[in-house]
């Protein structure tokens, strides 16, 4: 028998790995362009987040009770849609998709893909996220929880990366 949360949450852990590779390659093909990084202070409090967001949906997800496991089909397919925004965010910006602050100098803002139609759109992704990943297990709790916390560190790093490109 299969293991719904276990295979759902090593997917989620492979994507995310990958994506650290991809971003560590962006940012050193960045900096050797002459981009810098901005905002370096909060980044350790970004990763953390996102580690204990993960680390504890597995603790939860998966040593939850007989009567208590099962996956939300209504929420799993949200999820799913949020992974191909997140897509969509990655390939639309590219070589500059980066889990950091990098500012290029003199590049202009991306404006295709999500971002002709809003801000930070990666950021709305990764909010829906938080929220909903927690509800396919059944942890409302966890989710809004985690969805607060969220919050918090996406206004410390909206303001530092709008700062970063004011100064550009």
């Amino acid at each position: 028998m299969i293991d719904w949360a276990v295979l759902i949450l090593a997917l989620v852990t492979a994507q995310r790995l990958g994506e650290l590779v991809l971003a560590r390659r962006n940012t050193r093909r960045l900096l050797a362009r002459g981009a810098h990084e901005a905002g370096a202070a909060h980044y350790p409090l970004i990763v953390a987040l996102h580690a204990a967001w993960l680390l504890g949906l597995w603790y939860l997800a998966v040593y939850r009770s007989p009567a208590e496991q099962g996956i939300n089909l209504l929420w799993i397919t949200v999820f799913v849609v949020l992974q191909l925004a997140r897509v969509w965010v990655i390939v639309s910006l590219g070589e500059r998709w980066t889990t950091r602050i990098i500012i290029l100098p003199d590049a202009p803002l991306v404006q295709r893909g999500p971002y002709r139609f809003l801000s930070h759109p990666n950021y709305w992704v990764v909010a829906g996220e938080f929220l909903v990943l927690p509800l396919v297990f059944g942890l409302a709790w966890y989710g809004l929880a985690f969805t607060l916390l969220n919050a918090v560190a996406m206004w410390i790093r909206i303001r530092a990366e709008s700062a970063a490109l004011g100064s550009q």
